[in-house]
């Protein structure tokens, strides 16, 4: 058999066990359970049942494994998986107690657990080996993301676009990478992977061995069953949980939790949008400029928690690069902090909120006060292009052009940046200098190309261009009126 059979194989198996498993919440239709409830549920079965397929299990106390779940007689079974539950909270390894944590059932009907239970169980494991389980289970998240009446999707970023921009900022075994906002860890395993691929286990010395599994990759999520669905994520692709270390920790990154997230190399996240609820400001005291916008607070995060050369990718909506006061503020420092080089506007649909207009900032923090923001270029992959979301896909062969556009250029330096070719105003990719973007109020939302839908481009680029042509007249008068004054000298 071929590879290219192989592989057409193994994924057709993966789809296979993901249908059928999204299929068994229609079992628990008549529990009232919801879709994002079902993926709880079912990551605390699957865990169990993964744990014997990986041979993991000797993180799970004997008497509560999956063997034993399935042997227990249907009337009772109901009853021990709750004990179960109960008991994982503070038995096992770190990260059995972590998942199982807090951890309830919706499921009120003994023969519900029992149809799930023997659903899981009958499923053909033995060929789904394991570097696919992982890819079982992020198939879910996707089906429940996909899903609005979920709610999910606010938690899970569209893998292409993930996938799009590990591969732009490269990744590497030296790197402490972060997501301070990691919902379902996607950033992370998409990181790690970009690793395996690039740098083979087999080559690696102790020291890299060691370092990969303790101090490699770091994160935080506030949402509780949403951290549940990370954990599970993230030890189905092989990446290390500890409470003192490594992994996606519970937690706040706007409280003082956040600031025991250690100094990245590579901070690569999307974060929550919109405002603090009740308008309250961040606990934490270490952000210059406080606001209850998450967004904001979030970017000042970012920037200030990288390592001096480190490099980022954050995804933002767009009123992140046009609002004013504390956003012109937080903007001009970011830009005085870092090297902001590249913004890509990205096309609409293709988050939860099908209204919010969203972006990527690209960024690498000054190791000196030279190392700033001299200019930015702007990726415009949003005029004249289709609304994304279920109808039509965004995939990654979307982002081909503009990472061809981008280059070679993880860091931004000065010497990739003038490799990139400005496209002029009725191309994709233009460059603005940093003299350019004060004079329009470190106003970054940057738009020239029109759809064909509109027959203006946004006002403020239009008063830019204005200012640039008014400044130019008024240095031709100025030149005028030098050679004039001279010739009534003479």
């Amino acid at each position: 058999m071929s590879l290219a059979k192989a592989s057409a194989n193994m994924d057709n198996l993966t789809n296979d066990i993901i249908a059928k498993l999204w299929n068994l919440c229609n079992v628990l239709k008549d529990d009232g359970v919801t879709y994002h409830q079902y993926v709880t549920e079912l990551t605390y079965l699957l865990f169990l049942k993964m744990a014997k397929e990986t041979g993991t299990e000797d993180q799970i106390p004997a008497g509560h494994r999956w063997d034993k779940l399935v042997a227990t007689p249907k009337p009772d079974r109901l009853e021990a998986y709750k004990i179960t539950l109960i008991h994982l909270e503070t038995h096992g390894s770190p990260i059995v107690r972590e998942i199982f944590s807090q951890a309830s059932s919706f499921i009120r009907k003994p023969a519900t657990l029992s149809t799930l239970v023997e659903g899981i169980d009958k499923l053909d494991w033995y060929h789904a080996r394991r570097e696919n389980l992982g890819s079982i289970y992020e198939g879910l998240l996707e089906k429940n993301a996909s899903e609005k009446k979920s709610g999910a999707g606010q938690y899970f970023t569209v893998r292409s676009l993930i996938d799009s921009l590990v591969t732009l900022l490269k990744p590497s075994l030296d790197d402490v990478i972060q997501d301070p906002a990691a919902g379902t860890g996607g950033f992370l395993i998409a990181a790690n992977q970009y690793i395996l691929e690039h740098n083979p286990p087999e080559n690696w010395s102790p020291a890299q061995q060691e370092k990969y599994r303790s101090n490699t990759f770091y994160g935080m999520e506030h949402v509780h069953d949403t951290h549940r669905l990370a954990l599970m994520n993230l030890f189905l692709h092989g990446i290390a949980y500890s409470p003192d270390g490594g992994g996606v920790h519970y937690g706040d990154t706007l409280s003082a939790a956040g600031q025991k997230l250690p100094e990245a190399t590579l901070i690569l996240s999307n974060p929550p949008f919109g405002s603090k609820k009740g308008g309250g400001l961040p606990e934490r005291t270490d952000l210059p400029y406080p606001t209850s916008n998450k967004q904001f607070c979030f970017l000042q995060h970012i920037y200030r928690g990288l390592a001096p050369g480190g490099r980022a990718a954050v995804v933002l909506p767009d009123n992140a690069l046009f609002e004013g006061n504390v956003g012109r503020q937080i903007r001009t420092d970011l830009m005085a902090t870092c090297n902001l080089h590249t913004i890509l506007r990205l096309p609409t649909g293709i988050f939860y909120a099908q209204g919010v207009k969203t972006c990527v900032l690209f960024f690498t923090r000054g190791k000196t006060d030279l190392d700033t923001t001299r200019e930015v270029w702007v990726y415009d992959l949003r005029a004249n292009m289709p609304q994304y979301g279920k109808r039509t896909q965004l995939t990654r062969a979307h982002f081909a052009d503009f990472e061809t556009a981008f280059g070679n250029n993880p860091f931004g330096s000065p010497e990739a940046l003038a490799q990139r070719q400005d496209t002029g105003p009725t191309g994709r990719f233009r460059r603005f200098s940093r003299e350019w973007i004060a004079r329009n109020n470190d106003n970054l939302n940057i738009s020239w190309l029109k759809d064909e839908d509109s027959e203006l481009p946004e006002p403020h680029l239009i008063a830019g261009e204005l200012m640039e042509e008014l400044e130019g007249a008024l240095e031709e008068l100025r030149g005028m009126m030098e050679e004039l004054g001279e010739e009534v000298d003479a």
